[in-house]
């Protein structure tokens, strides 16, 4: 089995990844800095689960920290490289710029150098539904220009996929981007609207709707996720001959690279999250509505083609069933 890096290890993607690859029997080293961007105690916990298992290595390391993580690829000289760590969150990049500087651009450069010394097969990396930004077209498509980001993650993100593509094409390092869409599900961040809308509910405190409760996310459970990740990982890239370079396709390239759409193609307003938190709570939600904020888009919508085309499957999780899930989730981690 091949020995993977997941970086991000103790956030929400990575744990269940890292669960996912265990469980196959892979090797895994995890990466975190465990920063306090939301409560460490939830990342600690998810950590202590990982480490209960066989085959499970974790190190504490900051990957702006180019020398440290350096030395790490040297020692251990990784197969696969799943790289989902970054500083998340769209609004809190208006408040602290350098934190995405730091974490998704100095940090992603030192994987990708990482990679390129030390023979790695091929490295998965996170985007976002964020990089399409002032887009409209929907549903957001992969082949489509995604040029126009209306956040500072969304920047960085796509900055991410043209280092990776410039690193595939000049040393041949086989990169695959996954866009994700609004992910949720048992373990999620609490700044996410699933967590804060539960808490919020049953606290009887109001919950914060922006757009006037217009807004629509493309939400993708976190178990179709990982089966898409895993997939893809085993997928290496190859060069795609059909590409043309006076009509140039932003989802792949003559160089080993590839961009899918990870979501779950069902765009859901945010008032059905409500009502169906609202159900399995039991509760009510006092809700105030409020302008569309900085940095945000009123709706995102996945097209999945090419996910289907190239690994045989897209999420397809119903709504209600995965929002029943994380509830259940809820009440034990909580113990509500």
């Amino acid at each position: 089995m091949p020995k993977c890096l997941v970086t991000g290890c103790a956030g929400f993607i990575g744990y269940h990844v890292a669960e996912r690859l265990l469980g196959e029997g892979s090797q895994v080293v995890g990466l975190d800095n465990l920063n306090p961007y939301y409560d460490p105690n939830l990342k600690l916990a998810r950590l202590a689960r990982l480490q209960s298992r066989p085959n499970f290595l974790f190190t504490k390391m900051d990957l702006a920290n180019r020398d440290r993580v350096a030395q790490l690829f040297l020692t251990e000289k990784f197969d696969v490289v799943i790289h989902l760590a970054a500083q998340a969150g769209v609004r809190y990049s208006l408040t602290d710029p350098f934190a995405y500087v730091d974490a998704n651009l100095v940090g992603f450069a030192a994987v990708l150098e990482g990679c390129r010394h030390n023979g790695v097969r091929h490295l998965v990396f996170a985007s976002s539904s964020s990089v399409y930004g002032a887009n409209t077209k929907m549903p957001f498509s992969v082949h489509n220009p995604a040029s126009h980001p209306v956040s500072l993650y969304g920047a960085t993100k796509k900055a991410n996929e043209l280092m990776a593509h410039a690193y595939a094409h000049l040393f041949a390092l086989p990169c695959t981007g996954l866009r994700f869409f609004t992910v949720y599900g048992p373990w999620g961040r609490p700044d996410m609207a699933c967590c804060l809308f539960a808490q919020r509910i049953l606290a009887g405190e109001p919950i914060d709707v922006y757009n006037q409760g217009k807004m629509q996310r493309d939400f993708t459970y976190i178990d179709d996720v990982v089966e898409c990740v895993v997939r893809v990982t085993k997928r290496i890239p190859q060069s795609d001959p059909s590409w043309k370079s006076d009509l140039p396709d932003e989802g792949s390239s003559t160089a080993p690279y590839r961009i899918y759409n990870i979501g779950n193609s069902q765009p859901v307003e945010l008032m059905e999250l409500v009502r169906l938190l609202e159900g399995e709570l039991g509760r009510n939600a006092q809700i105030r509505f409020l302008p569309l904020q900085a940095g945000d888009v009123p709706a995102t919508y996945a097209d999945t083609s090419d996910l289907t085309r190239d690994i045989g499957i897209s999420p397809q999780t119903p709504f209600e069933t995965g929002v029943k899930r994380f509830v259940a989730w809820y009440r034990e981690y909580y113990g509500v």
